[in-house]
């Protein structure tokens, strides 16, 4: 371990559970307190108990008239960054993320997916000119290894009510990492992340006692700035055409969303 993995960073937490007295709630805590007397500032983003709002609106691109021109997601919310015309609680976020070294993102799995208020978190938050796009004055594609948030890392922390061999290469329910792959590697990724493999616990509806399950979770907390990350492909240095396709020369003639870790590390049960 490098000596600086054990310094003191800021760390993130964005969490998404109706309920402040939850298994959800409890490990937050726990977490949260693990960070903190590792000697990390923890900053906090409880989405429900902030009052979230999830919807993206064409405020959000500065325009307060439904009449005006249509609505342009990526460039108007661009435009609306870039000339600090966004709503304060989207620049509260984006600052927080700014300052952060590191993000947990934690919650339950619904319908194999982030709850609502989460997924509106990253559509308001993650805005072109802010977390991907192209630098003005060089025409770089700030994506990938090019991302913004280069140099942060990033664990999903996640409940399930799968029994935990559903969540296998054989389970029902698929591999962790390829049932999660659009927030692994299509958000955090593809903005810059360093991508830790995802933590969850199955059953949690089953669960009888949270000592186990809470130490184990701060054990990966305790290996967040030291972790290996999950070996995404670069997109830039030749793994890829110019049409965002694998190169027919790296791994061919396999297909799946397995293909865009390097190989060596592919496989394994994730539960």
């Amino acid at each position: 371990m490098d000596d600086t993995d054990t310094l003191p960073r800021t760390v993130l937490w964005l969490s998404a559970h109706p309920e402040p007295r939850s298994l959800n709630a409890a490990m937050r805590s726990r977490g949260i307190r693990r960070l903190r007397e590792q000697g990390h500032s923890v900053l906090e983003s409880d989405l429900y108990a902030m009052g979230w709002d999830p919807v993206l609106r064409a405020a959000d691109g500065g325009r307060s008239d439904a009449t005006e021109r249509r609505f342009r997601v990526s460039e108007d919310t661009r435009a609306a960054h870039l000339a600090g015309l966004q709503d304060p609680a989207v620049a509260r976020e984006q600052e927080k993320l700014l300052a952060a070294d590191a993000l947990v993102v934690q919650f339950p799995l619904w319908w194999y997916g982030m709850p609502a208020i989460l997924k509106g978190w990253f559509d308001r938050v993650l805005v072109s000119g802010f977390a991907f796009g192209t630098d003005p004055s060089t025409g770089r594609r700030l994506r990938f290894e090019q991302g913004p948030f280069v140099g942060k890392r990033a664990l999903v922390a996640l409940t399930l009510g799968d029994r935990p061999r559903a969540v296998g290469p054989r389970g029902k329910s698929g591999e962790l990492t390829e049932l999660l792959f659009g927030l692994l590697h299509g958000t955090l990724a593809y903005t810059g992340f360093d991508v830790l493999p995802p933590w969850a616990l199955p059953s949690a509806d089953r669960l009888e006692e949270i000592g186990p399950a809470a130490e184990d979770l701060g054990a990966r907390l305790d290996g967040l700035f030291s972790e290996a990350p999950l070996p995404y492909r670069p997109q830039f240095t030749g793994d890829y055409t110019e049409q965002w396709e694998l190169a027919p020369h790296v791994s061919p003639g396999e297909t799946g969303l397995s293909i865009h870790l390097d190989a060596p590390h592919r496989g394994g049960d994730a539960a």
